[in-house]
């Protein structure tokens, strides 16, 4: 982080928080004025388990350093197991973006 300091660069952040957990934790960080990066762009979803990859595949295709799926603890789901969905489409995405040369860590 301190190389990125020097050099001003900071990441573009595209991050899809699921309405019940990460959305709900986020606005309320906010509401205690607590600050947040001002570099991420929050996308509200009703379920991470609803983030389809092609959602990801576009924020890269359209200029984003990173992408952030935030969900449930598991087993704590608000759609039961949406949460482990969002995790098989993640492993799912992994594999696609190492296959696209994008390193899995974004």
């Amino acid at each position: 982080m301190a190389d990125e300091r020097k050099t001003g660069f900071e990441p573009k952040i595209v991050a899809f928080f699921c309405n019940w957990c990460t959305y709900l934790a986020a606005d309320l960080a906010g509401t205690a004025r607590m600050k947040h990066a001002p570099n991420a762009r929050v996308i509200r979803v009703m379920c991470s388990g609803r983030v389809d990859p092609q959602f990801v595949l576009e924020a890269f295709a359209k200029g984003a350093d990173g992408v952030l799926i935030g969900g449930c603890h598991p087993g704590d789901c608000h759609y039961q197991e949406g949460n482990y969905k969002a995790l098989r489409r993640y492993n799912l995405l992994k594999r696609m973006l190492k296959d696209m040369g994008i390193e899995e860590e974004r």
